[in-house]
């Protein structure tokens, strides 16, 4: 039989009442000659109980622990799918990540996927079961422990088993009817696409869209997983949503396919750093030994007198998340102590923001950056930091301004345009 992958979030399994609604849609699959795996997250808001609960009975708590109180969620959501399918006379049963099981390394919080045996499953089908329904989010370590692959982990295991058991397509259900232009709260007339290529969903994942998880991503184009993302909330058919898809399925692409931005930044300058090989080694290395997930950089070099001769130094500006400030700031100042690197001054601004546009029509057509820029000039908006990439350009601005350079971009780029 053909197999389809059909993830349901949180807030698509938030009660009874939408676990009946979403056991709906996976029975309407089977009536059409599906054999489905189910892969669920736990019910809206339950996860961050778990993790209080966690937190408030143990500061330092034990990893193994917290994975094992924290998957305890999609556990819950996983039973109570299949008995609501049983109760619509679907065969279907329940699967944790140890019964499959899910191999994963020993990373607990932030594991990754080793291995997804297909036997047990593929036994149960031939029994006659139409429907494995999979707790998502967690696996079981080489040690035996249950394992969690990190927030938003349920989306990248919806991946995994597409592409273990050759699915013919992964559908991600949400609180959204697809993927957008850009975020309709801020201009109106964002546009919801019919494709997007994986290459642009996952620059637009990694820039702030928060529809899927860019390890999700990752995963699709590597194995060629086609994602469908389509609403929980609305009659869906084969048509609904958005297919994120290889490249070549796309007939012709638009040179901006979408606006992204994210409001947590942070932009880092450290001024005056003696300028010699392996100085951009001693400012990073530090960073990312600290976890601090770096984006855009930037590097002046200028001539500055120092002990009565004159020596190249930089200016070495770069960003990073705003809850990340204080760890760098740390590892920076523990870099300059030990003697590694030097600088006169760290300056931070936390008000700034990044929007960037992206489209892999970007590969084949000039001026994309000369209409960003002058569209952003023409709103009075300054730009404090320029990142490229082959298909995106992002900026930081202050932060007061995101919204109004969205919107200018959306409109500078016809994106409400088909």
């Amino acid at each position: 039989m053909p197999l389809l992958v059909m993830k349901f979030g949180g807030t698509s399994v938030a009660d009874l009442a939408r676990i009946k609604n979403a056991a709906e849609k996976v029975k309407r699959e089977v009536e059409r000659g599906y054999d489905v795996i189910v892969i669920v997250s736990a019910m809206s808001g339950k996860t961050n109980e778990l993790v209080g609960w966690v937190e408030q009975t143990s500061h330092l708590y034990d990893a193994r622990e917290y994975d094992a109180v924290v998957s305890a969620g999609e556990n819950v959501t996983a039973g109570l799918m299949a008995l609501t399918l049983q109760e619509m006379d679907i065969p279907a049963r329940s699967w944790q990540g140890w019964q499959v099981p899910i191999q994963t390394t020993s990373a607990h919080s932030a594991a990754r996927f080793v291995d997804i045996p297909r036997a047990n499953i593929d036994t149960k089908f031939t029994e006659g079961f139409k429907v494995a329904v999979v707790a998502g989010f967690q696996g079981v370590s080489p040690e035996g422990r249950i394992t969690t692959l990190g927030r938003g982990g349920s989306d990248t295991t919806a991946v995994a088993f597409a592409a273990a058991f050759d699915a013919e397509r992964c559908d991600i259900y949400t609180d959204v009817d697809g993927i957008y232009t850009t975020d309709p709260r801020i201009t109106a007339k964002a546009r919801k696409l019919e494709k997007i290529a994986f290459e642009e969903m996952l620059e637009l994942a990694s820039l702030g869209a928060k529809v899927l998880q860019t390890r999700s991503v990752e995963l699709a184009m590597r194995y060629k997983v086609r994602l469908r993302v389509l609403s929980s909330f609305e009659e869906t058919d084969e048509n609904s949503g958005t297919l994120v898809c290889d490249e070549d399925e796309i007939m012709e692409s638009k040179v901006v396919s979408g606006v992204a931005y994210s409001r947590d930044e942070a932009k880092l300058t450290l001024v005056t750093v003696e300028d010699r090989p392996g100085v951009a080694s001693a400012i990073f290395g530090p960073l990312a030994e600290a976890g601090v997930n770096v984006d855009m950089i930037v590097q002046n070099i200028s001539e500055k007198d120092i002990g009565g001769s004159p020596k190249d130094v930089t200016d070495m500006t770069f960003s990073c998340p705003v809850n990340q400030v204080a760890r760098a700031r740390k590892a920076l100042e523990d870099a300059r102590d030990a003697g590694h690197i030097s600088y006169e001054d760290l300056v931070v601004d936390t008000d700034v923001a990044k929007v960037s546009v992206v489209g892999i029509g970007m590969r084949s057509h000039a001026g994309v950056a000369a209409k960003m820029f002058s569209s952003l000039a023409a709103e009075n908006i300054n730009i404090k930091v320029i990142g490229t990439s082959e298909i995106k350009i992002s900026v930081l601005i202050d932060r007061k301004y995101m919204e109004l350079a969205v919107q200018a971009l959306h409109d500078a780029f016809d994106l409400e345009k088909a």
